[in-house]
């Protein structure tokens, strides 16, 4: 019998031409013995592995002495018995793969898949050249290192190569020619995020257009740089290419006119500039082209939205600025997705839109549409996805949008949309997300925006809303805003069986009546709250009540009625970070409870009566980033307090009555004393601080010649020294690149004196770069930090006819220089036309003598120009008239002789901007230019007490120190009737933002800044 068996084996295992299937033949014995050696060199790790699944564990089928042909993972030749097919992806195996690897004995392989495992060490060696059968090899997410060896040319079966996310994997020019030279069938080559930095882009078209079997392509996040110049790609059976996120690949796009089989196009994150090459209009089996965030520019070539087979469509973040959307989408058409966001694109919605039927996702955001939204949805049945945000669009959202069936998500916030919403509507039941915030939306709430039953995302605010809150039947709301509206009466109590709500804002409205606290208790996942800005709602703390807010993080109760607030306990808010109880009068010694909140990074007391610091000190708030004190009466040493505490990075004590010495804490980024009574001199270690981005000290009593060693500081934007008793010449002290990063300077209203600091105007770098912004956006505006989902900025007061107006935010654009109120003498130096940047410039009220440099003519952004109560002399110079976004003028009570010239904002503006200089003549002025003209006073007496008095009051009257003015309305912020979170920089209030999206700003010097947009 044993005989038997023996010969049974020998016979099935030397002649498999027995069995009917490759499973039924024993695999041979050193195949065998190879894998189970390649097994037991590694080790396996059993947690969720690179492929976010359970690893498959074929390796657990491998047994000594059984047949490896049916092993998992493993195939066998139906003839041979060797093994031709190995694969191990995603079995979490974890090792280095050497040169004297058993792997390499199976010499019969056909294809091996490795990928999604980690073999981190292990260089990429020239063995896998034995593979000299291999046809599918796929090496992806490896971490293979090292540089591919030349050997890999002598693969020549190959069919598809997969190497991609092999970051240290590098790539020779060499190498890789000869590969797609050798590899004459290669259809698959997909080398993502590999290292391809040496190979000069231009030799791509010379190494890939060899290849006449290649259908896919993919390059994506490899390194490629430099100008792409000869950009002609000529594959023609292409159909897949991938080449997206090689950040500084530059050049025109790629000439596709000999690729006319592509379906894939993904050439997105790249520096590509230009127009759209018009060989993409010949790609009529293009079913997908992604060129997002290029450089790209020109008009929407018509010819692409019309080719037949188009279904995928992405040109977002490019510079389409020039025309409208082409209204050429044929009834034929096959789009699924359209994303044309952040374009600047102008005009109105093409009505062609209607005949986009098989359209799911479409996206026209951050463009500047204009007009009324067409009344175009009855046909966009599978619509699902609509996104129409921060446009230009106006009138009312059309009737047949509320009857999309299958819309999840609707955002027109940041618009002009007015009028009210319907009473009732017929479709949006599967709508998640309702997004109108930032509009001009009137009228009664309707109900049905509580009622819908998938709705996840509420957000109405920054509208003119009124009525009541009706009761709320969206269960599954887990964001409601309802803030900045007219919304009246009581807090609906059915908002407190929202279970899933996480963040609810219904501040800055017009809510009454008594509530107790303890109610928001009952939702267990709130982590956001804001009630902020209801001057008759009250809020009832009860000392015996346990509050359980497990997960609140942000908590907003500015100008509310706060009952019993002071015997809440701490332990009842473990997770607070951001607490805000501003402008609520509440005085005298700040509650213990507050104290012992170890979690808090933000906490805002400003605006209330509290008068002690003695009892801050460096045991409490551990945690804390961002604390704003200002507006109180406190009083005492600022060097004994909380201030100094490490972890501090914003600080904000503005308009209280502290004395003493500076904060020591050098890692502040914003440093805001204003209006306080700090005397002496400026202490040098603040030059140390090398983090400080912005420091406010007007408004004091320092008394000391010009803190020049400020000027090393490289990161310091915005210095604010007015209203102090600072005296003496504003030198330089001989360094390069002094402030080269300031971009506000304030040194008004002290007693500086000699000429004007020509060497620090020469040397504001930061100022003379003019910075464009791409995208409408909150990233228009100076970023301090950003914690959590708070991002504060920063803030400056400025003064427009006499009324303070605080600009709660500094736009990124704006420069500001304001030297007005000194003792400055000689002439306006020439170099001030370098500045481009300058929105602002006041040099009023000095001594200033000489012509007006005809150079700031060249300051073609600049809004507000004074240059009144000096002894200036000349004319006014032509140049001026180039000034087309000036907004303010004033050149009154000075010298200045001869006709005012006309044209463009100069026919806009009225006598005052000129009086007291009676040489003038000419519009708008009454008198008439002739050929003898008045002679101007001469400078002895316009500086004699009756004349200086006489200049200074009408001035003084309107325009008070620090003055800044002419900035567009876009930029204003009025805080009346709508509390917000108070910045740390100029008195101003903070403003919240929940999500992010990426914008690019451009400057004029070609260069880019990415950053983090609010997006609801």
């Amino acid at each position: 019998m044993r005989l038997f068996l023996l010969y049974l084996h020998i016979l099935l295992f030397h002649f498999p031409s027995f069995s009917s299937s490759s499973s039924n033949f024993l695999c041979h014995l050193e195949d065998s013995y190879a894998l189970l050696q390649f097994k037991s060199s590694l080790n396996t790790y059993t947690d969720i592995n690179i492929c976010h699944e359970q690893p498959d564990q074929k390796t657990a089928t491998w047994k000594n002495g059984t047949n490896c042909c049916l092993w998992h993972g493993v195939t066998c030749d139906s003839v041979s018995g060797h093994v031709i097919g190995l694969n191990l992806g995603c079995e979490s195996l974890q090792g280095n793969i050497y040169p004297n690897s058993t792997l390499f004995r199976l010499a019969h392989l056909q294809s091996l898949n490795l990928s999604y495992n980690d073999f981190s060490g292990t260089h990429f060696h020239s063995k896998f050249d034995g593979f000299q059968s291999l046809k599918h090899l796929d090496l992806s997410y490896c971490d293979f290192r090292g540089e591919v060896p030349p050997q890999i040319s002598n693969l020549s079966k190959l069919v598809s190569l997969h190497l991609s996310n092999n970051f240290d994997l590098i790539w020779k020019e060499t190498t890789l020619k000869r590969l797609v030279l050798n590899a004459t069938i290669l259809k698959e080559l997909f080398l993502d995020q590999t290292d391809m930095s040496s190979i000069d882009p231009n030799l791509l078209n010379m190494i890939f257009n060899q290849s006449s079997s290649l259908i896919s392509l993919s390059l994506q996040r490899t390194g490629l740089s430099g100008n792409w110049k000869n950009n002609i790609l000529c594959l023609p059976s292409i159909q897949q290419l991938y080449m997206s996120e090689n950040n500084y690949l530059e050049g025109q796009l790629p000439d596709f006119s000999c690729s006319t089989s592509l379906r894939t196009v993904d050439l997105s994150y790249c520096q590509f500039i230009g127009p759209i090459h018009f060989s993409f209009s010949n790609l009529t089996y293009l079913t997908s082209l992604k060129l997002i965030a290029n450089n790209l520019n020109g008009s929407i070539p018509s010819s692409l939205l019309s080719l037949p087979r188009l279904t995928f469509l992405s040109l977002r973040d490019n510079l389409f600025i020039s025309g409208q959307i082409p209204n050429v989408f044929p009834k034929s058409n096959r789009f699924q997705q359209l994303d044309l966001r952040g374009n600047k694109i102008g005009g109105k919605l093409p009505l062609s839109l209607s005949n986009l039927q098989y359209l799911i996702y479409l996206d026209l955001s951050s463009n500047s549409l204009s007009g009324q939204i067409p009344n175009m949805f009855d046909r966009l049945t599978k619509l699902q996805e609509l996104r129409l945000d921060y446009n230009r669009l106006e009138g009312q959202i059309p009737p047949s949008l509320f009857s999309l069936s299958q819309l999840e998500y609707f955002d027109c916030s940041y618009n002009k949309i007015k009028g009210p919403l319907p009473n009732k509507i017929t479709g949006f039941q599967k709508l998640g997300s309702l997004v109108l915030n930032n509009n001009l939306l009137s009228g009664k709430f309707p109900s049905w925006c509580l009622s819908l039953p998938s709705l996840s995302v509420l957000d109405v605010s920054t509208n003119q809303f009124t009525g009541n809150i009706s009761a709320i039947s969206s269960y599954s709301l887990q964001n409601l805003n309802l803030c900045s509206n007219k919304l009246q009466g009581d807090i609906p109590e059915s908002i407190f069986i929202l279970t899933n709500l996480t963040t609810l804002c219904l501040s800055s409205n017009n809510l009454s009546g008594v509530i107790d606290f303890q109610h928001f208790s009952k939702l267990p996942n709130l982590a956001s709250l804001s009630l902020s800005g209801n001057s008759q709602l009250s809020l009832n703390f009860e000392s015996n009540v346990n509050y359980n807010f497990s997960i609140l993080s942000t908590l907003k109760l500015s100008s509310v009625g706060l009952i019993g607030y002071s015997k809440v306990s701490s332990g009842q808010f473990p997770a607070l970070s951001s607490l805000d109880l501003s402008g609520n009068k509440l005085f005298g010694r700040v509650p213990n409870w507050l104290l012992e909140i170890d979690s808090l990074d933000y906490l805002s007391l400003s605006h209330n009566l509290f008068t002690s610091m003695d009892q801050f000190s460096r045991n409490h708030w551990h945690n804390l980033i961002d604390l704003d004190l200002s507006f109180n009466l406190l009083a005492g040493d600022i060097s004994l307090s909380i201030c100094n505490k490490s972890s501090l990075v914003l600080l904000n004590l503005a308009h209280n009555k502290l004395t003493g010495n500076f904060s020591k804490n050098c890692d502040l980024r914003t440093q805001n004393l204003n209006g306080n009574l700090l005397e002496g001199i400026l202490p040098k270690s603040l030059s140390n601080c090398k983090y400080l981005e912005a420091l406010n000290l007007g408004g004091n009593k320092l008394e000391d010649h010009f803190p020049y060693w400020l000027q090393t500081m490289q990161n310091l934007e915005v210095l604010v020294l007015r209203e102090n008793r600072l005296y003496g010449p504003v030198a330089n002290i001989n360094i390069k690149n002094p402030f080269p990063s300031l971009i506000i300077f304030d040194i008004s209203c002290n007693n500086f004196s000699g000429p004007l600091p020509k060497a620090y105007i020469q040397s504001f770098d930061a100022m003379k770069n003019v910075i464009q912004v791409v995208e409408v956006s909150s990233s228009q505006y100076m970023q301090r930090m950003e914690v959590g989902d708070m991002t504060y900025y920063d803030s400056v007061t400025i003064t427009v006819k006499g009324n303070n107006i605080v600009m709660v935010k500094i736009p990124i654009a704006f420069a500001n220089i304001d030297l007005s109120q000194n003792k400055f003498q000689g002439e306006i130096p020439n170099v001030i036309g370098e500045l481009h940047a300058l929105k602002g410039l006041n040099l009023s009220h000095n001594r200033l003598t000489g012509p007006i440099p005809q150079s700031i003519g060249n300051l073609l952004n600049m809004e507000s120009l004074d240059l009144s109560s000096n002894i200036l002399t000349g004319v006014v110079p032509a140049e001026l008239t180039n000034l087309n976004n000036l907004e303010v003028l004033n050149l009154s009570h000075n010298q200045l002789m001869g006709e005012i010239p006309r044209g463009k904002q100069f026919n806009t503006f009225s006598n005052d901007s000129y009086e007291g200089n009676i040489g003038l003549c000419g519009f708008p002025l009454t008198k008439k230019c002739g050929p003898e003209q008045h002679s101007p006073p001469s400078a002895n007496n316009f500086w004699s007490e009756e004349k200086f008095g006489f200049g200074w009051i009408p001035v003084a009257i309107g325009y008070g120190c620090g003055f800044v003015i002419g900035i567009g309305i876009g930029y204003f912020v009025f805080l009346i009737g709508k509390p917000r979170w108070l910045v740390m920089i100029f008195g101003g209030q903070p403003t919240r933002r929940v999500n992010r999206r990426r914008t690019r700003v451009r400057r004029t010097n070609g260069s880019t800044i990415n950053q983090m947009v609010p997006m609801s």
